[in-house]
């Protein structure tokens, strides 16, 4: 059997931002159901290069791609190295990630992960904005406008119609790029608390110190906190936490490394207000916003079961399609 070969290119003329959403929420539900085994992400962590590399491995005993379940296994071997783009003209985030068979554990493809790992967290943002934001949520606040913006705009626009997307980062020229790129959406540059005061809110930042003040947050809200996603990151005031509904990515893991871990540590947040995870909001068996007046907020740290649902799309498009280049890459 050979190994099927991705690229960037590749993957980029196999998936739209509608289809990952579409996989990422079956994905949830699954892992909701407890229907999936992923370990939490283990972290190697390079001080002497500013960076860290991060191994997510997941298996999905029966994951629909194309209308027949059938059981998938993966890993997702991808970095963070924030000073990649003016240090060596590289990304911050490389990922690769392995298809494998479970039955016979051949690796089926190796794909370019980086776009993939941005469509699927701009999906599942999509996908928590869907079961947790007001049904009339009309404005969409962008928090942090680097590579990741894009897809969590994107994947947002795929799913419901917004009156207006405002935009906010700590450069305005890197905000403006974004809104131009987007010309075909109502993309307007603000400063932090009119973003803050979207009816949705999704940040993306690196920080480790709250960017997002309690006072900017409007009754009713829905918060996606992307960008805290290792041990003492932190985008939202503790007190925003704490007088909302918080629902996680994964427990375990988003306990560790999401945007709870700092607050959960230093006993600002109390273990108990955490509702629960996204998936049981998916799945059916928790329930999400209970009146317009919840703040509800997301805590991606960002799944390994996501990765697999999209990749598992990818390989099966790419096959029907006959895209990438196959190569014997293990011995018979």
């Amino acid at each position: 059997m050979k190994t099927l070969i991705l690229t960037h290119r590749d993957i980029a003329s196999l998936l739209r931002p509608a289809d990952a959403v579409d996989a990422v929420e079956r994905a949830f539900a699954l892992h909701g159901n407890g229907a999936t085994r992923m370990p939490p992400k283990v972290y190697l962590p390079l001080p002497e290069f500013d960076g860290d590399f991060r191994a997510m491995p997941v298996f999905i005993p029966h994951l629909d791609v194309d209308g027949e379940a059938r059981p998938a296994a993966g890993v997702k071997w991808i970095n963070a190295h924030p000073h990649n783009p003016e240090r060596h003209g590289l990304p911050s985030v490389v990922g690769v990630f392995i298809l494998s068979d479970p039955r016979t554990a051949h690796p089926l493809a190796i794909m370019d992960a980086t776009l993939m790992t941005s469509l699927r967290t701009g999906a599942g943002a999509a996908v928590a904005t869907k079961h947790l934001a007001r049904a009339d949520a009309a404005t969409l606040g962008v928090i942090g406008c680097g590579a990741q913006a894009r897809s969590v705009i994107r994947c947002h626009a795929a799913t419901r119609r917004w009156s207006e997307i405002l935009l906010h980062d700590a450069r305005s020229d890197v905000a403006r790029a974004v809104a131009a790129e987007l010309g075909e959406l109502a993309c307007r540059v603000v400063d932090l608390a009119t973003a803050a005061a979207a009816d949705v809110v999704c940040t993306m930042t690196p920080s480790r110190t709250p960017v997002v003040r309690d006072e900017n947050v409007q009754p009713g809200a829905h918060i996606n906190a992307l960008g805290a996603d290792a041990p003492g990151k932190q985008e939202l005031e503790a007190t925003i936490l704490c007088r909302g509904r918080v629902f996680l990515d994964d427990d375990e893991q988003a306990r560790e490394s999401g945007e709870v871990n700092v607050p959960l540590h230093d006993g600002r947040l109390s273990p108990d207000a955490i509702v629960g995870t996204l998936g049981e909001v998916v799945a059916g068996s928790l329930s999400g916003r209970t009146s317009d007046t919840d703040i509800t907020i997301f805590d991606s740290t960002g799944l390994a079961v996501q990765d697999l649902a999209v990749a598992a799309l990818v390989y099966a498009r790419a096959c029907a399609q006959r895209v990438g280049e196959a190569i014997a890459l293990v011995a018979d």
